[in-house]
């Protein structure tokens, strides 16, 4: 039986970690935390695929947060959550390797196809690194000629 991926949700606000727990807890296994510090401890003990990530939050910030995944060499996918987006802040988490933002307060459907996104672009890439960097089953297809042509350049 193949593992759920697990997702792990970092917001001091505790209406907002419940929601998002309650949407996607259904297809994900999905844990809760209130600080950075407490995400960065629990990343060090378990392997996380995807995080949720507040921006502003006590202690450490979401982007101090980012810098130490970055640091510590996570593969995980990390969409920011936030009510404070900023021109700033989307590229400071952008440059850490967020790959994606979202304004609180947030549609369902939309956090729903973020996640599914972001989780589907991270097993790519895991893929293409287990392939020698390679990739295989690009979005083009399984043409050989236009995959030899993505994997050379």
């Amino acid at each position: 039986m193949e593992r759920r991926p697990l997702i792990l949700i970092v917001d001091d606000e505790p209406g907002s970690r419940e929601s998002l727990r309650m949407i996607l807890k259904s297809s994900y296994d999905v844990l809760t935390v209130a600080s950075g510090m407490e995400a960065l401890d629990h990343i060090q003990k378990e392997k996380v695929d995807l995080i949720t990530l507040d921006l502003k939050m006590p202690g450490l910030s979401g982007i101090d947060v980012l810098h130490e995944l970055k640091k510590m060499g996570s593969d995980a996918a990390v969409i920011i959550i936030t009510g404070h987006r900023t021109l700033s802040s989307i590229h400071e988490a952008l440059r850490y390797g967020a790959v994606d933002f979202v304004s609180k307060p947030f549609n369902v459907s939309d956090i729903i196809a973020i996640v599914q996104r972001s989780l589907a672009q991270r097993n790519r890439n895991q893929q293409g690194k287990k392939n020698g960097g390679k990739l295989r089953n690009t979005p083009f297809g399984e043409s050989k000629k236009v995959n030899e042509a993505v994997n050379n350049h």
